[in-house]
């Protein structure tokens, strides 16, 4: 049995999944690389079985076809024997100090007999160009280097979520939650965060700069073209995430809070991407999805549609239009995403 389990996939990943890999097998024996090869038709399947051989007590080589992102996270859930799962797509890294601390925290809890359902650290965006990185963290939102549970959560900013990037969720809790992502579906790993939220009762936050997320290749699922060429798949991972979170009771005012926080900002995404693109056949998708919410729960929808999110992205006419994406653009310039 492992400590934690990375999942990686991969798919045409030959020229920057080596970077990946390098920067987690720092983590010695008490981690494991599954390197899942997505149907990838360059050298990825090469180089995953080259570092197999390597370390053959650290890294796996898993090959598939084609499924898509999730599909290639849910075959790392099933292989995983680490206590503690991390996804880390190929094209990111870790940062060697927060690794360190990460592990020590992670085994500190392991030997104690501690069971802690989520770890969370902060992530960093390596903007290609940028001079400027910026850090993503939950020192306003959450308690610092201490076991807590929802009832200890503040309120989080605007605009501010549990990513991917940021969290370490315990590997039998995946599980147990039955998390199964969209095979050939781009943005799943929204779901992967959202879905396992009601079953996570205790939480830790490192304030440590792990997570180095790449931004700036063109074939990237979050440049914003390709967004506005998926949409589709945008919306349908809005809507799985709508079904989800009405069809939930949720004794925790905290976590619904956080859950409907969490919705409306991936609402205001996909609200953001249809008047980006402004094709009437968007907008009117745009239109539908808020139309769907509230068909789903209008007590949901009132709320979210009521929060200064749900207001700024229903601005009426062209000019409140002009004035959303403007709010975009300077959020973007500001933060650094896409």
């Amino acid at each position: 049995m492992k400590l934690l389990s990375f999942v990686v996939p991969c798919y045409n990943s030959q020229e920057y999944m080596r970077h990946c890999i390098d920067t987690l097998l720092a983590g010695g024996e008490k981690v494991e690389i599954l390197i899942v090869n997505d149907g990838s038709s360059d050298h990825t399947a090469d180089i995953a079985n080259e570092y197999e051989k390597k370390y053959p007590s650290i890294c796996r080589a898993i090959h598939q076809e084609n499924k898509g992102h999730g599909g290639a996270v849910n075959t790392g859930i099933a292989n995983a024997s680490g206590i503690y799962l991390k996804v880390v797509d190929s094209d990111d890294w870790v940062n060697r100090a927060a690794y360190d601390k990460i592990m020590e925290t992670l085994s500190d809890f392991y030997d104690k007999g501690t069971v802690l359902d989520m770890l969370l650290a902060n992530y960093v965006y390596e903007k290609q160009g940028a001079k400027h990185k910026t850090v993503i963290h939950y020192r306003h939102a959450i308690p610092k280097e201490k076991i807590f549970r929802w009832s200890d959560v503040k309120r989080f900013p605007i605009g501010q979520y549990i990513l991917m990037h940021s969290v370490i969720y315990r590997t039998a809790l995946l599980r147990e939650c039955g998390l199964k992502l969209p095979e050939h579906t781009f943005y799943v790993d929204n779901i992967y965060v959202f879905k396992p939220l009601p079953y996570v009762k205790t939480m830790y936050y490192l304030d440590v700069n792990f997570y180095r997320y790449f931004i700036g290749r063109d074939d990237q699922s979050v440049n914003e073209a390709n967004m506005i060429k998926r949409i589709d798949q945008q919306f349908y991972v809005t809507k799985v995430m709508i079904d989800y979170l009405a069809g939930f009771q949720l004794d925790s005012k905290p976590l619904a809070r956080y859950m409907r926080h969490y919705l409306s900002i991936i609402m205001c995404i996909s609200s953001i991407i249809a008047l980006k693109s402004g094709k009437k056949e968007h907008l009117k998708m745009k239109k539908e999805l808020w139309r769907y919410l509230y068909d789903q729960d209008k007590q949901l929808y009132r709320k979210i549609r009521h929060s200064i999110v749900g207001f700024a992205v229903n601005l009426p006419g062209y000019g409140g239009r002009k004035t959303t994406i403007g709010i975009y653009k300077a959020a973007r310039k500001f933060i650094g995403f896409n």
